[in-house]
């Protein structure tokens, strides 16, 4: 196996972790349909295109992938987007082009349903964020549906805020998230807890200049925590 950037072990197996090519297209549309089947809840993933994907594997992002007995079991992939009108860099305030070419999307992450539970998406997150050049890209930026609350928990893990909640996708509702390359956040000490469902207030809090840095369960809900970024 070529490009192996990563070796561990899950459940007592060994996997490995490489770069993917155009040549792995099939086992990635494969996996991607197995883990979209045993989704309860469509909606929860975004999937990807051929083209999609083709778009990263030539050249315009990084997609990796974990491998058991060279059989693919997990993929994730970073890309860098084409600017557009929808372009989430607008969510950070960002206008121009130039600045706008410094982001990079953290897109698609699939396990396959039998290897779930072991931290796999969060290993192949900080394997996939040691592989992008901090000196082409200053932000990372992402979207997770609210109450989807594994990939929830994966953003605020790997320390990324909320920026915004919009309907993107030809109408799912969906956070944006960002998270900066150069230096670590911020937040001034204030906080403010609101449920996840509460999407009026949510919107408002942000509007005031909060941004969305954790979340915890109360009860049957869970409620995000919303503080304001330090200014350097």
């Amino acid at each position: 196996m070529q490009n192996i950037i990563y070796k561990g072990f899950l459940a007592n197996n060994p996997f490995e972790v490489k770069q993917l090519g155009t040549s792995d297209l099939h086992e990635i549309l494969s996996l991607q349909e197995v883990v979209m089947e045993a989704l309860p809840d469509k909606d929860i993933l975004q999937p990807l295109s051929e083209e999609e994907f083709l778009y990263i594997l030539n050249g315009n992002g990084l997609l990796i992938g974990a491998y058991v007995d060279k059989q693919l079991i997990a993929f994730r992939a970073v890309v860098v987007p084409k600017i557009d009108e929808h372009h989430l860099g607008y969510d950070l305030g960002f206008v121009e082009e130039h600045d706008l070419k410094r982001i990079m999307y953290q897109e698609i992450s699939n396990v396959h349903p039998l290897y779930r539970g072991h931290g796999l998406q969060k290993t192949l997150a900080k394997v996939i964020m040691s592989q992008i050049d901090t000196s082409k890209y200053d932000y990372i930026c992402s979207t997770v549906m609210p109450y989807n609350i594994a990939s929830l928990k994966d953003k605020f893990v790997q320390g990324f805020y909320i920026v915004a909640i919009k309907h993107i996708y030809g109408g799912k509702l969906r956070y944006v998230f960002a998270l900066g390359l150069k230096n670590e956040t911020q937040y001034e000490n204030e906080t403010i807890a609101i449920s996840m469902g509460d999407i009026e207030g949510q919107e408002d809090l942000i509007k005031q200049g909060y941004v969305g840095v954790s979340m915890k369960q109360v009860d049957e809900d869970w409620f995000v925590h919303f503080k304001k970024l330090k200014t350097m």
